[in-house]
Order: C-alpha cells, then structure tokens, then sequence
C-alpha cells in the first residue's frame, strides 16, 4: 500500500518539485503552501510522514512539528524539517523532529531519509 506524504512548503517550485519526485517513487503526496489549520489538515490526511520547511509565511516549520508532536493522535508521525537556514533552524530549538535536511538537498538522499522512517517497523502502521 502507497504511504502518504504531508509536504509544507511556501515555495511553489520547490512543492512542484517534492511533489513529482516523490509521486515518480510511489508516495501518495498532498502539497500545501499554507499553515492554517495545519493539525486538523494532519488529522485529516493521516499522513505516514510530514516534510515542512523551516521559514514559511505564517507558522514555522518549528512550531508545525511541535503541534504535531504534542497532539497524541498525531505524534507518532516522523517529521522531516527542511531548510536552507540550518544554524538558525537548529539554534532555535529541537522542536521535537525526527531528521533534519538543509536545502539544497540531493533528491534521492531526501527519499532515502523518507523511506528509512515511513519503512520502520515500529511505524505504528
């Protein structure tokens, strides 16, 4: 069965990106440039990982993994933080996420990361 991928990001060419990659490798992917109502959208689409961005216009990608991991019906979901700011992103906190990728990033090192946590057994799935 397909796992599906949450993707937060406020860069249309980046989404577009992320989007057709992970699509090509068999994901089911829902691409948002939004952060409204971001854990009810969690809850919704029970995604098998969520990949946010760091700076995004409204909620950071921080606070985003921070909703996701104090909500119990949502924490077990690996979150992948990425951004092109690693010492700011890093020096603000932890957040609570499961890896962290800085931009640029090489594609298939990001679906290796992605396949590494949504393939544990300890999933929860």
């Amino acid at each position: 069965m397909a796992k599906r991928i949450l993707i937060i990001e406020d860069d249309e060419d980046i989404l577009e990106v992320l989007e057709t990659v992970l699509s090509h490798h068999d994901f089911i992917v829902k691409g948002l440039n939004r952060t409204d109502d971001i854990l009810k959208l969690v809850e919704e689409y029970k995604p098998d990982l969520v990949l946010t961005d760091y700076l995004l216009s409204g909620t950071n990608g921080g606070k985003i993994c921070q909703l996701i991991k104090k909500n119990k019906d949502t924490c077990h979901i690996p979150v992948v933080l990425i951004s092109a700011y690693p010492e700011l992103a890093v020096s603000l906190g932890n957040f609570g996420f499961d890896a962290f990728i800085t931009k640029p990033f090489d594609i298939n090192m990001l679906v290796q990361k992605i396949n590494e946590f949504i393939n544990k057994p300890d999933s929860g799935h």
